[in-house]
């Protein structure tokens, strides 16, 4: 029997759900877009509501309106295991939104995401302060340069 998640994300956009769940579906090999149907009642009535699963967890997005937006206080964090992964995964999820520092962006649909390597705490135990510094001063992480650091 397949084990099924308890918990998992629903996320609030203003009107572009189901643009965004086939921009995320586009960008991650393992997904694909479960259900679309129409909101029937309430605030969001006539609006998509459109589940959908990336890399194997599930998430639910809907045209809620304008009543909330998101913020970086909760972001996704997209785990790689190679400068190839990292570069791949910054490029398409940046494309149209926002750069930040220390492997941080914000897509076009505003969510936030850390793209960010797998073996981060690892090499953050070799030197924290020097590899935190070297990382607050990127956009996209750049591995080598994190090693270089955490080798003094």
């Amino acid at each position: 029997m397949t084990a099924i998640s308890k918990i998992s994300p629903f996320l609030w956009y203003e009107s572009r759900a189901e643009e965004a769940a086939n921009f995320y579906v586009s960008i991650f090999k393992n997904s694909r877009i479960l259900s679309v149907s129409k909101v029937a009642a309430g605030p969001a009535t006539g609006g998509a509501m459109v589940e959908f699963e990336l890399e194997g967890q599930k998430f639910t997005g809907i045209d809620g309106g304008p009543m909330f937006s998101f913020n970086p206080a909760v972001s996704f964090v997209v785990t790689c295991d190679s400068q190839e992964e990292i570069d791949y995964f910054w490029e398409k999820l940046s494309e149209d939104g926002m750069e930040a520092r220390a492997g941080w962006l914000n897509d076009k649909f505003g969510l936030t995401w850390q793209v960010l390597p797998a073996d981060l705490g690892e090499i953050m135990s070799a030197a924290p302060e020097k590899v935190m510094g070297s990382l607050l001063n990127m956009a996209k992480v750049e591995v080598d340069q994190l090693r270089e650091a955490a080798a003094g």
